[in-house]
């Protein structure tokens, strides 16, 4: 395993020079990263003259089915038997957004069965070792301002056409909740400059992503926010919720919640969000922050979880009360250290 910027590109040269059968993954719930990065290395392959097929675990918002290649995504959750041969059969494995391999889900299995190249790029603290390769840099924006520096690495900035570029702004963007967050780097700004010099629209990129909801989307966000709002002024923190009835009282689908966490940090004297979404068969949760508060590191303590200092996740077995409860109740150490 290495992150040697050197090795990785004579390791890029000789192994996909090489491969046959190149398999692209991300992690579970796929977000405008995962989607971006993923999307952006499938074309720059295509324009190197290599083909590659994309895995994701299960599937992800609509917002971000506009993105050039989306119809060549393959979701696990839908089509098992296809997915499981092409990791399988796979001589180089792009493992993309993700740190550790049970954050691919039911994928997990089969990636550690695989015999094929691994590959990490992730900005995510603390990967794990598991792959072969890990091109790894946690002061990133995103796995897709990497997947753009590896390109570069590579001598292939050419190849980086309008295709490849409003993938990876995208990823870029949403990863900073457009720029507000994990954005703070002068290498940030060069790539994003890099990426509109090929011609991207970035107002039509924006407006595809954040203005693209249903209006019962805009009606949920206005119950939550009215109706489910709490704020804990002793420990600057407020939380959000939402159970699954009120999710199909609002005719909730997915990626209708993207978002509402960041809402309460608008609050003055709120330094600290949380968002529980109940589902089926566990709660998912967001946690957002301002300054240096690390997120991550609540995540990873209570929830089984992780991310970034200021944007991060994790998930919970108990049901929604016990869930908040056990949130709540490490509010005193977390946010007094």
């Amino acid at each position: 395993m290495s992150t040697d910027k050197l090795e990785l590109t004579e390791l890029l040269n000789h192994r996909i020079g090489q491969a046959k059968s190149i398999a692209i993954l991300s992690h579970v719930n796929p977000d405008g990263d995962a989607l971006g990065s993923a999307l952006a290395l499938y074309h720059y392959l295509r324009n190197s003259g290599v083909e590659s097929k994309i895995v994701m675990p299960n599937d992800y918002p609509d917002f971000l089915k506009w993105l050039p290649g989306n119809e060549n995504v393959i979701l696990f959750s839908k089509k098992k038997a296809l997915a499981k041969s092409i990791i399988v059969n796979a001589d180089i494995l792009f493992l993309l957004d993700f740190n550790v391999p049970q954050r691919s889900g039911k994928v997990e299995e089969f990636i550690n069965a695989s015999g094929a190249y691994k590959i990490v790029i992730d900005h995510h603290p603390k990967p794990g070792d598991f792959a072969d390769f890990i091109y790894s840099d946690t002061l990133s924006s995103s796995t897709a301002e990497l997947i753009f520096r590896m390109i570069e690495l590579r001598g292939d900035p050419k190849l980086v056409d309008r295709i490849v570029a409003t993938c990876l702004y995208t990823g870029i963007m949403s990863d900073t909740g457009s720029f507000n967050f994990n954005s703070s780097q002068p290498e940030t700004y060069r790539v994003l400059a890099q990426l509109l010099k090929r011609g991207i629209d970035k107002d039509h990129i924006y407006s595809m992503v954040y203005d693209n909801f249903s209006e019962s989307r805009m009606r949920l966000l206005g119950y939550c926010l009215d109706e489910k709002m709490v704020v804990v002024k002793k420990y600057k923190t407020a939380y959000l919720s939402l159970t699954i009835k009120e999710k199909k009282l609002y005719n909730y689908i997915r990626g209708d919640a993207e978002g509402f966490v960041n809402y309460p940090l608008s609050i003055k004297g709120v330094d600290f969000v949380a968002f529980f979404m109940e589902n089926d068969d566990h709660i998912k949760i967001s946690f957002r922050s301002k300054g240096k508060i690390d997120t991550n590191i609540f995540a990873s303590n209570y929830f089984n979880g992780g991310g970034h200092v200021n944007a991060s996740g994790g998930e919970s077995k108990l049901n929604l009360t016990d869930t908040i409860k056990k949130f709540v109740s490490g509010l005193p150490e977390f946010m007094s250290g």
